[in-house]
């Protein structure tokens, strides 16, 4: 088995500044399958583009467990080319437009091109304007060049995405864009990399998905081709921040969040959080009284059910570009999974059909 060449820090800085809007994840994808190819034993795409990568367990007869984080980032979609080349454009995934005056992007034309969102200035608001939030309507991308120009490069239709830099800040935190979910990813990159030095039954298919920002349709369909015993989804959940409510949030630093309610096994939770307090790792408690907006969702309703457990990391400013998390709180999701997944024998699996 070769060095891999990444540590959580550069992996997320590569996964982050690279682009990849749902249904466009093929550069985040090659990034992911370079990361995971020292510790994986096999790797594939299947048809719709998710990235599946399997960990054989020791012996046969053991559980067959998927592991899902998403790999694609919400993104804007180009709906008209304005005189003057200005472009309108919709939110791909769910974007506040609040955000996202002034941001630079990058836009998948012909070739690469760079511009800004642009507003009007406050200076001419009229005074029914004034004090508003933007709508959508009232933003566009300026990309500098003539009309001509964008028409020929630019198509109706075509995606961009913002362009931001990883910012590393104190206390083991970094901001920027797409960390929902590859935070998630890198979750599972990590767990991955505990393997290595573990034994476990079970057959681990890790898998980067795709689409889930537009109906989670890459877990549906990587829970049809793997046909898992369980599934357990890995995203992000709202952090701390001032003026939210404390059954809102929860804290970046104290662990990854263990998720209860309709959508969860009870059984796949409980045991989740028994390999936390054994092994004596900080873990949090969330609940959500019906679907989840993850991975999960699509999981459990797939083939004729299928027990799915969800974990998640606190991250602050969802859906911005200055989304922010905690590196440890990534590292303690990782050996999590890694310590349950060692722990995990067929009887306990059988077990889980009665609730």
């Amino acid at each position: 088995m070769s060095d891999n060449k990444y540590d959580l820090h550069k992996l997320l800085k590569e996964l982050t500044e690279k682009g990849g809007a749902s249904g466009y994840e093929e550069s985040i994808a090659k990034i992911i399958a370079d990361a995971f190819a020292p510790y994986i034993d096999e790797q594939r795409t299947d048809n719709l583009g998710n990235l599946i990568f399997l960990k054989k367990g020791n012996g046969t007869g053991g559980p067959k467990v998927l592991l899902c984080a998403h790999m694609d980032e919400i993104g804007l979609m180009i709906t008209k080319i304005e005189e003057n080349g200005f472009l309108r454009f919709t939110s791909l995934g769910g974007f506040d437009p609040r955000t996202l005056p002034g941001q630079e992007v990058v836009i998948r034309g012909r070739e690469p091109l760079e511009g800004i969102i642009g507003i009007k200035p406050p200076h001419l608001f009229e005074n029914d304007e004034k004090g508003k939030g933007a709508e959508m309507e009232d933003l566009f991308i300026d990309t500098g060049l003539p009309e001509t120009t964008v028409r020929r490069e630019i198509k109706v239709g075509t995606v961009a995405i913002i362009k931001r830099t990883l910012l590393t800040l104190l206390n083991d935190c970094i901001t920027g864009k797409a960390l929902d979910d590859r935070a998630g990813v890198a979750v599972l990159w990590f767990c991955a990399r505990e393997l290595a030095n573990l034994k476990h039954q079970a057959d681990i298919y890790l898998v980067a998905t795709i689409q889930e920002e537009v109906g989670t349709r890459g877990a549906l369909v990587s829970a049809f081709g793997v046909s898992p015993d369980i599934g357990i989804a890995v995203d992000v959940c709202h952090g701390d921040f001032p003026g939210a409510q404390e059954y809102e949030v929860s804290p970046l630093g104290k662990g990854p969040v263990i998720t209860w309610g309709p959508n969860i096994h009870p059984q796949l939770a409980e045991r989740l959080t028994e390999t936390a307090k054994e092994n004596h790792l900080p873990h949090q408690k969330d609940v959500s009284p019906g679907p989840t907006g993850t991975d999960a969702r699509a999981i459990q309703v797939s083939l004729g059910g299928i027990p799915t457990g969800l974990l998640s990391i606190p991250l602050r400013y969802m859906h911005t570009s200055v989304e922010l998390v905690n590196l440890e709180d990534i590292k303690v999701a990782g050996k999590l999974l890694a310590f349950f997944l060692t722990g995990l024998r067929g009887d306990f699996v059988e077990g889980l059909s009665c609730i």
